[in-house]
């Protein structure tokens, strides 16, 4: 029987392009180029598969494409927003996801982003590349304490929930948290975490603030111009969920107006395009997207797609089918 033939839009761990290439006839993505709109689409036209990551935008358009091949989508990664899940649900194409393996190392990014920003790690570290530092000061370069302080978590799934454990375990932090589904008693003391009754609660009351919850219509935007009003003009926005979830340029203002103190971010907005104002910024951190990027994650996301697309061919239900 032949092989599902199946099209990869980027570069993968090696050992994980090995094993596509043993249970698929598999196209590999030899110059790791974005394939864009037109690419995609010919993709979806030519093989029963395709394993895209949150960077290849498959809206409605491109699921559109006739005359149409594809059966299933196993995105790499375990955010779905980039696809048009209701599009390829009638086009009859199944949508899977990467949750669970990558949940550790994204909360482990979530708290370096907060302990940078904080502690102002990156403009400290600028600072002594530049031989600009002249020695150790009393009033050189003094951050914010972690310790004890209160964190609010904006989305308690897998991720906000790990975040909530390193935080309240590690840094003997309060937590609170904003979430449409709360935790049972159990989970909250096990974490240390209190809900709160809206968001605007939590923001009022948190020294960081760290976003965790999904890239959809309705969180779009979810940190504005009024909701950055509401948080401390001491505190210190996170955010390793989605670039979208926060309105970039109310944030610039913020930021530049001293509305807060700091931020530290590892999505964009428009990704990979990063507002010009929030790179001249030594109040926040920037870093391109790592929140996943580890050996062991990035392998194992690979693999779960492998898995994901197998069963789907093999005729079971995928793990992780999303549409």
């Amino acid at each position: 029987m032949a092989k599902p033939n199946v099209l990869v839009t980027r570069r993968w761990p090696a050992e994980v392009e090995a094993r596509l290439t043993e249970v698929f006839d598999a196209t590999l993505s030899r110059d790791d180029v974005p394939l864009g709109a037109e690419g995609l689409k010919a993709a979806l036209g030519a093989y029963d598969a395709v394993m895209p990551t949150v960077t290849d935008r498959v809206n409605a358009d491109v699921l559109a494409v006739e005359p149409l091949r594809a059966r299933v989508i196993g995105s790499y990664g375990v955010g779905f927003n980039h696809i048009d899940v209701a599009a390829a649900k009638q086009r009859g194409i199944v949508v899977t996801n990467t949750p669970d393996v990558l949940t550790d190392c994204t909360a482990d990014l979530a708290m370096t982003l907060l302990l940078m920003a904080a502690r102002r790690a990156g403009e400290g570290e600028r600072h002594l590349r530049a031989d600009a530092w002249t020695g150790w000061r009393p009033t050189h370069m003094v951050g914010t304490k972690v310790t004890g302080k209160t964190l609010g978590v904006v989305g308690m799934g897998r991720i906000g929930r790990a975040v909530a454990r390193r935080a309240h375990h590690g840094f003997d932090m309060a937590v609170l948290y904003h979430d449409a589904v709360r935790l049972t008693s159990e989970q909250e003391l096990e974490h240390g975490a209190r809900a709160c009754a809206n968001l605007e609660e939590l923001l009022g009351a948190a020294d960081f603030v760290s976003l965790h919850c999904p890239a959809t219509p309705e969180t779009r935007h979810l940190m504005n111009a009024s909701r950055l009003s509401r948080m401390r003009k001491d505190a210190i926005l996170i955010n390793t969920a989605r670039g979208d979830v926060v309105d970039e340029a109310a944030l610039v203002e913020a930021l530049r107006s001293g509305a807060i103190a700091g931020a530290g971010l590892d999505v964009y907005e428009a990704e990979p395009k990063v507002t010009d104002a929030l790179k001249t910024m030594e109040n926040v951190v920037l870093l391109p997207h790592l929140g996943s990027a580890t050996r062991e994650t990035r392998v194992a996301m690979g693999l779960r797609v492998i898995e994901n697309v197998q069963a789907f061919f093999d005729g079971r239900t995928p793990r992780d089918r999303v549409a």
